[in-house]
């Protein structure tokens, strides 16, 4: 969509996601900011429109979050796949008939592979991961010369959580930091790349949450928590655009000795949204709000953006109070 992509994602692990919800108000946030820079680029766009590209675009990180599960499976699949093709070559070799198949006896996914909501999502959609065959190869063959990997074929004997330790690691190692699966899901759809980094990280608490004894009810997270998520959604994209003067003003007459023309355009947006926040939703301190706008400036905007967007909401937040015009803490 923007390019806000993050270089790493150690704010996005970081941050205190909840388990119970993937459509959160930290990527709400996100999602915001690059709905709204795509406002600004395409003229003549409606509000109503942005909101339905907001709603669209939130839909489309959950399809991804059930892709990446995917991955996990397929991956397996492959290997197992090249063990029976190996047993069936012309002269196999001992190690040939009698292979090592602890990785694809992986109990933990054994139980993602049947589980019935990821299944569900599987049945209904066109895209799967069989279409990307050649990478799914290179995949796996890097997976093989991992330390994770080799140490748990290693092991005398293994339990479910050795199982699903293994996943957690390679998840993290190989396909959260990998630069090929970000160029494949840019390829896929433009919402994906600018996800990823955020999607990667309820992945890695799905992993963490999965129980051997939920089998295939085990619940993974939901798109949305209740209509409370959504109503922010809405209202703070609404307010960022249709107060968008007013907390353009604010950030003129309080930006001191500083050139409002030489200020990025991100990190205009950013505070413009944060400002959106703290004059819409009085239920959120204003800390709360600062905090996540800075984190954000950080990752996805210049290098200097996370200390003079916290400098600059400081300002406007204090000058806000003396006057009387904000009120909450």
């Amino acid at each position: 969509m923007c390019g806000l992509k993050s270089e790493n994602y150690v704010y996005l692990c970081a941050l205190k996601i909840s388990y119970s919800v993937m459509i959160n108000r930290v990527l709400i946030r996100l999602k915001v900011i690059q709905v709204i820079y795509a406002y600004y680029q395409n003229e003549g766009k409606s509000v109503e429109a942005a909101e339905k590209e907001l709603f669209f675009s939130l839909s489309k990180a959950y399809d991804l979050y059930n892709y990446l599960l995917l991955l996990m499976v397929e991956v397996t699949r492959f290997a197992d796949r090249r063990i029976d093709n190996r047993r069936h070559k012309l002269r196999p070799t001992y190690e040939d008939l009698n292979p090592n198949t602890r990785f694809i006896d992986n109990a933990f996914i054994a139980q993602l592979a049947e589980n019935k909501q990821l299944e569900e999502f599987r049945s209904n959609q066109k895209r799967s991961w069989e279409d990307e065959g050649e990478f799914v190869k290179r995949l796996f063959e890097r997976i093989e010369q991992t330390k994770a990997y080799q140490e748990y074929m290693a092991k005398e004997a293994l339990t479910y959580e050795d199982d699903r330790e293994l996943w957690r690691k390679l998840y993290r190692s190989m396909i959260a930091q990998n630069d090929e699966i970000d160029e494949l899901l840019e390829d896929q759809s433009l919402y994906w790349n600018d996800d990823k980094a955020i999607v990667d990280t309820f992945v890695l608490k799905t992993i963490r949450h999965f129980e051997a004894a939920k089998g295939a009810d085990q619940e993974l997270m939901p798109e949305n928590k209740n209509d409370e998520d959504k109503e922010y959604a809405s209202r703070l994209l609404k307010a960022a655009i249709t107060g968008a003067d007013a907390y353009r003003k604010l950030m003129e007459s309080n930006a001191k000795n500083w050139d409002m023309e030489r200020f990025a355009f991100m990190d205009i947006l950013i505070m413009q949204v944060a400002l959106a926040e703290i004059f819409t939703f009085p239920s959120i301190p204003t800390v709360v709000t600062l905090n996540e706008y800075v984190e954000i400036a950080k990752m996805y905007s210049t290098p200097k953006s996370g200390s003079f967007i916290n400098g600059m909401l400081d300002t406007i937040v204090n000058h806000l109070k003396k006057e009387g015009r904000l009120t909450k803490e």
